[in-house]
């Protein structure tokens, strides 16, 4: 199964004009909001906390290893004399990166979606951000609209449920599966004639077998396509067939 590293900001230092809180606060708002959409689709991750920085995000991201990508999640300010008239979404990736020009694309396609003025959503390469340059992984950084201007930080403030879902869609775009909405969370029971049950990298009887999972063992349900549940059991995240499975 894909795996991620979630890198919220953390410039706790950056006000919203609304008054809502900092940047760190808010993207961490939704990363919270995007947990739920990774369990239901499958991704695993690995999330820094508020009390890191950019570089020891990185840094953690570079010594855990195993990961897939490596996603910033940020809000933007413009240059002082243009303070509050900026807007748009910027999604960073570093110029040479096939593959983080690929998600970035993906990105910008579906948040176009949602955000209110779609064509001042667009793909920037850069070199001078450390969150693209420094993972050993493809890698994006997103600004999500710009924190000083009011109409953009209410957008964000607004609709963290629906930059989440965009942000999970254009994940399962780039990782190759289908998107799941999340569910609420139940435990379940895996229930066969006695042989275990195949814990499966994708959802389709031809998926790569993660874990047996035996007759009986409790599992964690966090969502449901087309015949499939995507459980977690013993630390493995995944899909099973979703009519062996007692809730």
């Amino acid at each position: 199964m894909p795996k991620i590293y979630l890198s919220p900001s953390t410039q706790e230092s950056n006000p919203y004009i609304t008054g809502s809180g900092s940047e760190e606060y808010n993207m961490n708002r939704l990363a919270d909001a995007l947990e739920p959409y990774l369990y239901a689709n499958g991704i695993r991750f690995v999330r820094n906390t508020p009390d890191m920085s950019a570089a020891s995000s990185i840094a953690q991201a570079n010594r855990l290893g195993g990961f897939d990508f490596y996603l910033a999640l940020h809000s933007n300010a413009a240059a002082p004399e243009n303070s509050g008239s900026v807007r748009g979404v910027l999604v960073f990736y570093y110029p040479t990166s096939a593959e983080g020009k690929r998600a970035a694309e993906l990105f910008a396609a579906n948040l176009k979606r949602v955000y209110p003025l779609p064509d001042l959503v667009r793909t920037v390469p850069t070199t001078a951000l450390g969150e693209v340059r420094q993972p050993k992984y493809p890698a994006n950084l997103l600004e999500l609209g710009y924190h000083d201007n009011y109409a953009d930080a209410a957008w964000v403030e607004n609709n963290m449920d629906a930059i989440a879902r965009e942000l999970a869609r254009s994940l399962t775009e780039y990782f190759g599966l289908p998107f799941i909405e999340p569910q609420p969370v139940v435990q379940g029971t895996v229930s066969t004639s006695g042989s275990p049950l195949r814990l499966r990298a994708y959802p389709s009887a031809a998926g790569q077998t993660i874990a047996l999972m035996p007759n009986g063992v409790p599992v964690t349900v966090y969502g449901a396509w087309q015949g499939w549940n995507t459980v977690e059991y013993n630390g493995n995240l995944g899909y099973a067939a979703e009519a062996y499975i007692e809730s």
